[in-house]
C-alpha cells in the first residue's frame, strides 16, 4: 500500500494515519504530529478509487458499505501494517490506530475483527463498520470518538450504536462531540490529543 514512514523516538508508540475519502498518506501527519510528536508515523493511502478519490473500501451508495470488499480490505490493511513493523523496526504491538471518516470506518473494522491488537484508537468521524452477532474483546483498547451532532454523514445515532457495540465489547471509549457537521476541527484534534495524553503517559 502506498504509504509514508516517519521515524519517532524508541520507547513512543507508532500512530497509524487512515486519511478520509479523497485524502492521501499525507493528509493526518500533521494531526499526528499534534497528538505526539515523538512518536513514529505511519500515513497509509487506501487502494480503491472512488470517482477518482481514495477509499479504503468499496461501498455500494452514501452509508451503505460493500461488506465483502470492507472484509478483504480490513485484512489487507491489517496484514499490511504487520509487514511495514517488519520494514521498518517499530513494536507492532505499540500502535495506535487513528482514522478519519472512511479512515475512521475502516479503523473500526480492525478493532471489530481482531480485537485487542492495539494499544488504542482515535475514531473521528466514524460510522458502525459492520453489523454481526459477536464481536471479539476489546477489554483492553481504549478508545476516543469525535462526531459532530449535525453530522449529515454519520448521524448521532449511528455514533451512539457504535459506542454502544465498543462498550459491550468491553472497551472503555472517551467520545467528543461539536456543532460542525463532518468537519475535522481544531477541537476535537486537542481533545484527540488531551485523551492520548491522560491515556498513555
Amino acid at each position: 500500500m502506498k504509504h509514508i514512514f516517519k521515524q519517532g523516538l524508541e520507547q513512543h508508540p507508532t500512530l497509524v494515519l487512515l486519511h478520509g475519502t479523497g485524502g492521501n498518506e499525507h493528509d493526518l501527519l500533521s494531526i499526528g504530529e499534534i497528538i505526539d510528536p515523538n512518536a513514529s508515523l505511519l500515513g497509509i493511502k487506501g487502494n480503491i478509487l472512488e470517482n477518482g478519490m481514495p477509499r479504503f473500501f468499496k461501498r455500494l451508495a452514501e452509508g451503505l458499505f460493500d461488506e465483502e470488499d470492507l472484509r478483504f480490505r480490513t485484512e489487507e490493511l491489517h496484514d499490511f501494517i504487520e509487514e511495514a513493523a517488519q520494514t521498518y523496526g517499530f513494536d507492532k504491538n505499540n500502535v495506535l490506530l487513528l482514522g478519519y471518516s472512511n479512515g475512521a470506518n475502516i479503523a473500526g473494522s480492525l478493532l471489530l475483527t481482531y480485537g485487542n491488537i492495539y494499544q488504542g484508537t482515535a475514531l473521528l468521524h466514524p460510522m458502525v463498520p459492520m453489523r454481526q452477532a459477536s464481536y471479539p474483546s476489546l477489554n483492553q483498547t481504549p478508545i476516543f470518538i469525535s462526531a459532530g451532532r449535525n453530522d449529515p454523514i454519520c448521524a448521532m445515532p449511528e455514533t451512539d450504536e457504535l459506542i454502544e457495540i465498543l462498550e459491550e465489547a468491553g472497551s472503555t471509549v472517551s467520545s467528543f462531540w461539536h456543532d460542525f457537521g463532518h468537519r475535522l476541527t481544531a477541537e476535537e484534534v486537542a481533545a484527540t490529543k488531551q485523551w492520548y495524553q491522560q491515556t498513555f503517559n
